[in-house]
């Protein structure tokens, strides 16, 4: 029998050299290919687990951009998206700096509803594939200054129309009680593809605890937050507002914007003046009203700016 060769009869038949080698290089070539397959498969489920991989979050009422990181505008070079900008962890209740977290409730306060981009009637989604769906919807520049253009972003499978909560944020960010009312700050609405300066995301509990970075245990499921350049609203708190604050879930929307949006402005957190007074926009309010009243609004009706003591 030639060297190399078995007869291919009997349970110990062993292989000659040849035929060997050709074995040990098959058994290797499975490997490799079992390998590479599961690599792809790892890879693809990173990607959809963490969208925002390098985000840095300020749960609820956010966090300021880490020292030395852009300021507002500074990300609206064409073609860059703000989501991969950088942002801190969430802290616990009371803490200051980074990762300060303002959206601690755990029960619901006010009616969701299908108005101002809010999904049909039924039980909020607590998690979703973590993709998003931008609005086609843009506007015209809002307020005196430089315009500061964003976009709108639903995750798929909210329930929420991404034009519709456009529309609504749209109108929260022009009203002359909001931001716009100091001269130095303006907004723009523009649609899917286009250049912005920041996002606002509306997602799923789940995806926004990912997105946030959100690890103090009280806050899970419940908080919104700035992740660097990104707006994240709790598809939770959009529907069903807080029940710290008393007013129509609409104010409470508005809450949310105002808050959020200031810290993208560099606005950091305020805390109440005095009892019976208007709580400022920029008080963490989930947390407690301390004596003030509920309020949604850096400005009142007059221009009058609803400040309170700086948290330090």
């Amino acid at each position: 029998m030639p060297a190399g060769q078995s007869t291919g009869h009997g349970r110990g038949t062993r292989l000659g050299p040849r035929a060997q080698r050709r074995a040990e290089r098959r058994k290797r070539l499975r490997r490799t290919v079992l390998g590479t397959a599961a690599l792809v498969a790892v890879s693809a489920t990173a990607y959809a687990v963490v969208p925002l991989d390098d985000a840095a979050s300020v749960s609820d009422s956010v966090a300021a951009p880490p020292p030395g990181a852009p300021g507002p505008g500074a990300s609206g070079a064409p073609g860059q998206d703000p989501a991969a900008a950088s942002a801190s962890p969430s802290a616990p209740a009371g803490s200051a700096g980074p990762g300060k977290s303002s959206d601690g409730s755990s029960k619901p306060g006010g009616g969701g509803g299908a108005g101002a981009g809010g999904s049909a009637a039924g039980k909020v989604p607590q998690s979703g594939p973590g993709t998003f769906a931008a609005s086609s919807r843009s506007g015209q520049a809002q307020g005196r200054g430089t315009a500061l253009r964003w976009r709108i972003e639903v995750e798929e499978g909210s329930g929420v129309d991404a034009d519709a909560a456009a529309q609504s944020v749209e109108a929260i960010l022009g009203d002359p009680r909001g931001w716009i009312q100091d001269p130095a700050y303006g907004f723009q609405l523009v649609g899917a593809g286009q250049p912005v300066d920041f996002t606002v995301k509306i997602a799923t509990p789940t995806t926004t605890d990912r997105l946030c970075e959100v690890v103090t245990p009280e806050l899970i499921g419940e908080t919104n937050c700035r992740a660097g350049h990104t707006v994240v609203v709790n598809l939770k708190r959009w529907q069903e507002g807080s029940p710290q604050f008393k007013g129509a879930v609409e104010e409470y929307r508005a809450l949310i914007v105002n808050h959020e949006v200031g810290h993208e402005l560099g606005r950091d957190h305020e805390t109440c003046p005095g009892p019976g007074k208007p709580a400022p926009a920029m008080m963490q309010q989930i947390k407690g009203l301390l004596g003030c009243e509920a309020n949604a609004w850096p400005f009142d009706r007059k221009g009058t700016y609803l400040s309170g003591p700086n948290v330090p």
